[in-house]
């Protein structure tokens, strides 16, 4: 049996219909008409032979199927474009270096990094860790070209360009119960961290006492705080698993917000290719 392929220009559309929940909406973004839209899910949809939508009167929902296959074709049109992208993209060689903080290097940058090589085999990245402060005191030294920073939501004046936004929450260990201790012991950054200057406030707007009882830059240090039941830490919401767990209904205040923006040192054709795939990647987990 003969498997049949899939055309990117109808997982194109297929996405598009995804994310909008109209075939109305998708059809003003991939510019066709909603009748032609769905002539391709329909041939989609007997060429898998199994329902990828749910039609309602206003919407549409996927099935599990559909939602099965929304993965896949993400991953398959960005392949596409990857490489189609290495021979059409003019070749770059020599180096770049970006600094960011350790949770964005172990969370986003090794995808980042994979796609960007394969892309620009000749290019030699250079990435360092480090915090915010360090590493917008390196671009300004020359030392980096590019940096991903994070910023409280109360800034007004933001370096760079907003790449991504993601609630802060407070969190433990899975059998912790350091949050029921007053005053609440906290494991935070060193000065000058987002993060920490975010929950320091709510804490005090709110009255809550406590105390700061361990201080790490690096995720994994604040995570070994709590494990050992020594503290609670505000983390961003996709950093929270097992077996970490999010402390919610335990009368601590929200805390609101944060943004990661991207700082670059200048504009040439290797830093803007390592910068688009970075903005892309932020897109992508959106």
């Amino acid at each position: 049996m003969t498997i049949p392929l899939l055309d990117n220009d109808v997982l194109r559309t297929f996405v598009a219909i995804s994310e909008c929940g109209t075939f109305t909406g998708a059809a003003k973004l991939v510019h066709r008409t909603p009748s032609a839209l769905s002539m391709q899910i329909k041939q989609l949809e007997n060429t898998l032979g199994k329902p990828l939508f749910i039609r309602e009167p206003r919407q549409v929902r996927l099935t599990a199927e559909g939602e099965a296959l929304l993965d896949y074709s993400r991953r398959l049109l960005r392949l596409n474009e990857e490489a189609v992208r290495y021979f059409l993209s003019p070749t770059l060689e020599g180096k770049v270096g970006i600094g960011t903080s350790d949770d964005v290097g172990t969370r986003i940058l090794p995808e980042v990094l994979a796609e960007f090589a394969r892309s620009y085999p000749a290019v030699a990245i250079n990435v360092v860790v480090g915090s915010s402060k360090q590493n917008l005191a390196r671009l300004d030294a020359g030392e980096l070209d590019m940096a991903l920073v994070t910023v409280a939501e109360e800034t007004h004046d933001i370096r760079g360009e907003v790449v991504h936004e993601e609630p802060l929450v407070w969190a433990g260990w899975e059998t912790s119960s350091a949050f029921s201790r007053t005053p609440l012991p906290l494991a935070v950054a060193h000065e000058g961290c987002a993060w920490r200057r975010m929950a320091l406030r709510a804490l005090e707007q709110s009255g809550t006492p406590y105390r700061i009882a361990y201080t790490c830059e690096h995720c994994s240090g604040q995570e070994a705080a709590m494990a050992a039941d020594l503290a609670v830490a505000p983390f961003p919401k996709s950093l929270v698993h097992s077996p970490l767990r999010e402390i919610g209904n335990q009368g601590l205040p929200e805390i609101g917000a944060y943004q990661l923006a991207l700082v670059r040192r200048g504009s040439n054709q290797l830093n803007d290719a390592l910068a688009r795939h970075v903005k892309e990647a932020f897109q992508r987990i959106q």
